[in-house]
């Protein structure tokens, strides 16, 4: 016969069982996994000069990997532990409000990293991103590349302490740039990010010590823009 504790934790588990019912089968069936860190998709050194290779060792290897242990042990016992990152992040009020803190804070530095990777690049020559829906959708929001420029680097000074700078879509399918602090995550507002800038000191301190402003202004060296518009035309489909 149960006792009193074993009846209070099927109830739980039972619960988040519940919760899981919206999500794909196949995702059900990943849950329980735990999560893990993905190789970076180019070497330490790909950013330089913008980003040192220090700097992406110690960010990726040990602050991400950080991110990844703690959201296992915070998620150890709910059979929320692996569903799709992203998906983590949507669903955030339905993470029990126990955990809920550690999860916003690792979860969401795991989903910020993750995706923060994904759009970086080998620098190249300055760019901008190309005719298209996307490109429309920037200058009918902030007039000109240069302005959106502007207007994201004014964004990302501002941020007191640690935080990220993100461009995102909304459900409305109107771009807009807004920050975040800590580890949180546009997606937990219903938001989809489209490019983002980690703006805690780890990012750059190494190379630029407390000059932000150069780290800001390097992010456009090395910033994927077919990826940005790959995830436009997803966002708006």
């Amino acid at each position: 016969m149960m006792n009193r504790r074993e009846m209070i934790s099927l109830s739980m588990k039972g619960a988040a069982l519940v919760g899981l019912a919206g999500l794909p089968a196949a995702t059900c069936a990943a849950a329980r996994q735990p999560y893990m860190l993905d190789p970076l998709p180019y070497p330490f050194d790909a950013l330089e000069p913008h980003i040192d290779a220090r700097t992406m060792e110690i960010h990726h290897g040990r602050h991400h990997q950080a991110y990844v242990n703690n959201l296992n042990a915070a998620l150890a016992d709910s059979p929320l532990l692996g569903i799709p990152i992203d998906d983590l992040m949507r669903r955030i009020g339905e993470v029990p409000a126990d955990i809920r803190p550690r999860v916003i804070d690792n979860g969401g530095g795991h989903a910020n990293h993750a995706f923060f990777w994904s759009i970086l690049r080998k620098p190249g020559q300055w760019n901008e991103p190309a005719r298209g829906p996307f490109y429309s959708a920037l200058l009918g929001r902030f007039q000109s590349p240069v302005s959106f420029y502007e207007q994201f680097d004014k964004a990302a000074m501002s941020v007191f302490g640690s935080g990220w700078a993100w461009l995102v879509v909304d459900a409305d399918k109107q771009l807009s740039i807004m920050t975040t602090p800590n580890q949180e995550s546009p997606l937990m507002t219903g938001k989809t990010p489209l490019l983002g800038l980690d703006v805690w000191e780890h990012a750059y301190y190494l190379k630029h010590q407390n000059r932000r402003a150069d780290y800001v202004r390097s992010f456009w060296s090395v910033l994927n823009w077919e990826d940005v518009d790959r995830r436009y035309r997803l966002a708006i489909s």
